[in-house]
Formats: structure tokens, C-alpha cells, sequence
């Protein structure tokens, strides 16, 4: 699990989300998914539009993308924190998108126990340890799809790093134990959250940062509208790169005070080796002159905080 030695950020304009992600894909030059199980990870934690739920034009993007480079079977797996999860899939559009593009559907909710894999306490926060859906620990490639917000909750920022705890069960299938009331009551519930991380793969992150929230969140909040779409194959740099965005706008206490690798999560994913250690082997990098104004302000703000 070592860390890379430098990561990039891809930054592009989002007026048009299909072109943008096309764009971003070819730059990142991914691995090929021709004939390989894709699962993919977005974010329906609520039945709320975007920015709190990735926006139909995203998923279906995605989707497209994945189709198009060949791939076996392409599996969008869920669990909503704030909503039935079935319900919410199909009101935010998901469903139909899924079908259209040929993609299955799995609420994790419904999963039996042999859809889970244990990941022991050892060395980890939890003290059970907890469980990741199967879906996402055993495809050939996983993709990540999340919203740029911050969150009330006790989470401070809801990003790639965040997005991950819809891939772990809510409750012990076997036995009832809620995994994410220890989660939310817990004094260690960013580290927690990275925990994650380290047992539910990546090959590529995209955030959607057409609009956000600054405050507030997961749900609702106070709208920005950044207008860009970042990218990364390392969710560190990523969200590193959000937490930046969000202070170019101004956001809470949390977000904008002190040093970005500092924070909870961060700084616990950079120790398990999720990804990029510090801002300086942080590679910004603008796609478009759209984006190109945006991309200097967070760079500064990044040399900032280093």
C-alpha cells in the first residue's frame, strides 16, 4: 500500500459533463477494461437532487465510458444513509439510467451474508471491524463517482474518501450489529472513514464539482457552482484537491482552518498508504483555459496549507 510518489488531479470545464469525462478518461490513461467486471460506487446517500446525489448526466457518462471500453458487466452497488435506498436509486433517476446503459443494479441493504466480506479490527478504529460488500472488494475494476460538500455530521467534508462508507453494511446481517451508529457516535469517526478506504478499491474517482455545497450538507446546504469536473486515480489528492476548492469559496471552521493534510481523514489515509503524502507531489492540472483560473487559485491555496 505504498504511497505513489506524486499524483495528478485533473481539472476540466463541466458545462459538458459526457464531453468532460471523455476527456478526463483518455488524459488519465487507464488500465483496459475490455472483458472485466466493473462495479461502480456513486453517491445516493439521500433523495436529493444534485449536488447532494450525482447528477443523472454524470452516471450516465460514466456508464457510457465503462460500455464503451468493453467491459464484461458493469454493477452500480449502493446503500443510501438517509433514505431507502431502492427508492431513492429509482427517484434520482439511477435505475432507468442503469437499465439503459445495461448495467445491474445492487442495493447493499438486500445483500445476504456471503455479499459481504469481514474486514477484522486489527490495527483499525472499529471495534468490531465491519463489513464491504463483495461487489466492490472482488471486480476487476471499481470506479468512484462523488459530489463536492462539506458535512454536518461529523465528517467535515463528504468526497471521494467519504463516499466509500456506502460500500460498507449499516448493520450485521447476521446479528444486527450497526456499524454506523458506532460510526457516527465515535470520537474517531474520520479515521474511521479512511479506515474504509484501504479495503474498497479505486482505479479512478471523478468529483463533480459543477455545483457544490459550502456549508451544510450532506443534503442541502449553501450552493457554489464551481463549474469543473476533477479526476484522480489517487482519492487523496482528490479530495485534497476539494478541500482546496471549498476554501477558494469560503466554507466552515472545520474545512478552512489549518493545514489540509492535517485533517482527520487525510492524514489517517496518507498513514495507511491510500495515497499521495503531501502537497508538493500534488500535480494540478487544468484541461481547458476554462478551468485554468481555477486551477491557480487552488494550487495557491494548497501551497498555503502545506
Amino acid at each position: 500500500m505504498a504511497s505513489p510518489a506524486a499524483s495528478e488531479v485533473y481539472v476540466i470545464d463541466a458545462t459538458d459533463r459526457s464531453r468532460a469525462v471523455e476527456a478526463l478518461w483518455h488524459e488519465l490513461d487507464l488500465p483496459p477494461l475490455d472483458g472485466k467486471a466493473v462495479s461502480v460506487k456513486a453517491n445516493f446517500n439521500s433523495d436529493d437532487p444534485f449536488p447532494a446525489t450525482t447528477h443523472p448526466d454524470m452516471l450516465a457518462a460514466i456508464f457510457h465510458r465503462i460500455r464503451d471500453g468493453g467491459a464484461r458487466s458493469i454493477v452500480l452497488g449502493e446503500r443510501s444513509g438517509m433514505g431507502e435506498t431502492g427508492l431513492v436509486l429509482r427517484n434520482r433517476g439511477a435505475t432507468g439510467i442503469a437499465a439503459r446503459a445495461g448495467a445491474e443494479v445492487v442495493v447493499l441493504d438486500s445483500l445476504p451474508p456471503e455479499g459481504w466480506v469481514a474486514v477484522p479490527p486489527d490495527g483499525l478504529h472499529w471495534e468490531r471491524g465491519f463489513l464491504v460488500a463483495r461487489l466492490f472488494s472482488e471486480a476487476d475494476a471499481v470506479i468512484h463517482t462523488c459530489c463536492l460538500k462539506t458535512h454536518r455530521f461529523g465528517g467535515s467534508v463528504s468526497l471521494s474518501l467519504k463516499n466509500t462508507v456506502g460500500a460498507v453494511a449499516a448493520k450485521n446481517p447476521e446479528d444486527g450489529y450497526n456499524y454506523m451508529a458506532e460510526l457516527h457516535s465515535s470520537p474517531h469517526q474520520q479515521r474511521m472513514i479512511a479506515e474504509i478506504n484501504r479495503f474498497v478499491p479505486c482505479d479512478l474517482a471523478v468529483m463533480d464539482a459543477t455545483e457544490g455545497f459550502s456549508t451544510g450538507g450532506p443534503e442541502q446546504g449553501n450552493r457554489i457552482a464551481p463549474n469543473v469536473i476533477l479526476a484522480s486515480t489517487d482519492r487523496v489528492a482528490l479530495d485534497v484537491a476539494g478541500i482546496a476548492l471549498l476554501r477558494r469559496y469560503g466554507s466552515t471552521p472545520e474545512v478552512m482552518q489549518g493545514r489540509i493534510f492535517e485533517m482527520d481523514t487525510i492524514e489517517r489515509a496518507v498513514e495507511l498508504g491510500i495515497g499521495v503524502k503531501s502537497g508538493e507531489d500534488l500535480r494540478l492540472v487544468a484541461l481547458d483555459s476554462e478551468s485554468k483560473e481555477v486551477v491557480v487559485d487552488m494550487r495557491r491555496i494548497l501551497d498555503e496549507s502545506a
